[in-house]
């Protein structure tokens, strides 16, 4: 049945996947930290509080993470081409991978932030924390569990980002799915892309669920 498989084409495509699924989720929990952390600071009765800068912020989030993937490669395709040379392979992919999912996971953060405990807060201002230590030693700690929660889902994002960055040439199983399972007509290389893909779901999710559950401390 699987006979049509080129299993060093599988193996390629399987780690450029997991490579370019790895850079982003790496770059995509600090800047979607710095993201979520100044949409939530500059709110309404926080300690940065700023109409403007929050105003900026959400837009800028809103905008980025309300364009389809797809869409969002073709139109940074000039700034891909700037900085890389090229917009093919799985490292033209990656601008499109942390810019779109960022943002997404931004809002997870402030979700995150929001449900901390506002006493705990509270109890750090009247032992005299700065603003530093509020946010390094309160309110990302008592938010690490929704944090992680949060990367996980965005990092399943992230895998089935890669997929359809795939069709456009950055490689990965999107990639060896459409050309070498749809275009040639081989349902046998589409079902094992396909397979393998849940399979990284599957481990992530796993990996997000152990590490959730071991800093949860409550």
């Amino acid at each position: 049945m699987l006979e049509n498989v080129d299993w060093d084409n599988m193996l390629g495509a399987t780690w450029e996947t997991l490579y370019m699924s790895g850079v982003a989720i790496f770059f995509t929990f600090f800047f979607g930290i710095a993201l979520g952390l100044i949409l939530f600071l500059s709110s309404k009765g926080q300690l940065w509080e700023n109409k403007v800068v929050n105003s900026i912020t959400s837009a800028f989030v809103n905008i980025f993470r309300s364009v389809p993937f797809i869409i969002l490669i073709i139109l940074l395709i000039p700034f891909t081409t700037a900085i890389l040379g090229t917009m093919l392979g799985p490292n033209a992919a990656l601008p499109a991978l942390i810019i779109g999912s960022s943002p997404f996971y931004a809002r997870l953060v402030e979700i995150g932030l929001r449900e901390v405990d506002k006493g705990v807060v509270e109890a750090a201002r009247s032992m005299g924390a700065n603003q530093g230590h509020i946010i390094f030693k309160v309110l990302l700690p008592e938010s690490m569990p929704a944090l992680v929660s949060g990367i996980t889902v965005t990092g399943i994002l992230l895998v089935s980002f890669t997929a359809m960055a795939g069709v456009i040439g950055a490689g990965g199983l999107g990639d060896l799915a459409f050309r070498d399972g749809f275009q040639r007509n081989s349902p046998d290389v589409t079902l094992v892309a396909t397979v393998i893909t849940l399979v990284i779901v599957f481990i992530l999710q796993g990996i997000g669920d152990v590490l959730t559950r071991n800093i949860d401390k409550r």
